[in-house]
């Protein structure tokens, strides 16, 4: 009896984490007139295409570049410099280790907006504002404390002694370390690479803050739907801009799922 309530509960939030979702998709295929209803419809029988054509603009198409070239950017930079980071701090002893580690925990409890001001002085004196690696260099320094944190968890979860056999029959160090040691880490650089992937691909407070009014990330590009001068909000228009913005997140995660569910539960929880 207790599975079976188990299982209904499971059920229930499952059905409520996805209608936010179904109501996203359903209310895109809505003419506009009906969406303002105060009677919902929850099937958009005789819904079409419209707000779709209505949104796939020149503008949405160089927002969609400007995100993939900062998310992209952000992903690799990232990845490189935390996978370096983690291994140094679990592979190897040396002086200031410790401070090193307590610094990245103490640098993710410091609240964004309180850098705002400072970051944009930065880039500004370096010429960077408005700028793809501006932008970039701001969302790298965000991930990249819990990114080498999460790292750390499965580099510390990877015996060092599998690379100690691989050098007594005869490979280098580093020749050990890439046939052995890389390859079981995969699973967590794919779990660091989503995390980087989500947070770049999603951010809008330093993107508001760093970028002009005409060169916008997908997420500016979408507030500008809903906040319209002097016209009526196209709610359509709207939750079909919210569609497009989530189908590349949710083709990332369908490539990576395995890897990444295997990740988080193997390292995630590690150090």
């Amino acid at each position: 009896m207790s599975k079976r309530l188990a299982n209904t509960l499971g059920i229930i939030l499952a059905l409520l984490w996805i209608f936010p979702v179904y109501w996203m998709v359903n209310t895109a295929f809505l003419p506009a007139s009906q969406s303002r209803s105060t009677t919902p419809t929850f099937v958009p029988f005789g819904g079409d295409f419209s707000a779709f054509s209505r949104v796939l603009t020149p503008s949405f198409m160089n927002s969609l570049f400007l995100s993939l070239r900062v998310t992209l950017l952000v992903v690799v930079v990232a990845l490189i410099f935390a996978f370096l980071a983690a291994l140094a701090v679990s592979r190897f002893r040396f002086a200031g280790r410790k401070g090193f580690i307590l610094t990245i925990l103490i640098v993710q409890m410091i609240p964004a907006e309180a850098l705002f001001i400072s970051q944009y002085k930065m880039l500004q004196g370096w010429g960077l504002l408005n700028s793809v690696a501006g932008l970039s260099l701001l969302y790298v320094a965000a991930v990249l404390p819990f990114t080498v944190w999460m790292l750390r968890g499965f580099v510390d979860g990877i015996p060092a002694d599998l690379e100690q056999a691989a050098m007594i029959d005869g490979c280098s160090r580093t020749s050990a370390f890439f046939r052995i040691t890389f390859p079981l880490l995969a699973p967590g650089l794919v779990a660091s690479g989503v995390y980087a992937f989500l947070q770049a691909w999603n951010e809008f407070t330093l993107a508001t803050v760093i970028m002009n009014p005409s060169t916008k990330t997908l997420p500016l590009w979408l507030r500008g739907l809903a906040i319209q001068s002097n016209q009526a909000t196209d709610w359509p228009g709207v939750m079909a801009g919210s569609v497009l913005v989530a189908l590349p997140v949710i083709i990332f995660f369908m490539l990576v799922q395995g890897r990444m569910t295997s990740g988080l539960v193997s390292g995630a929880v590690k150090g």
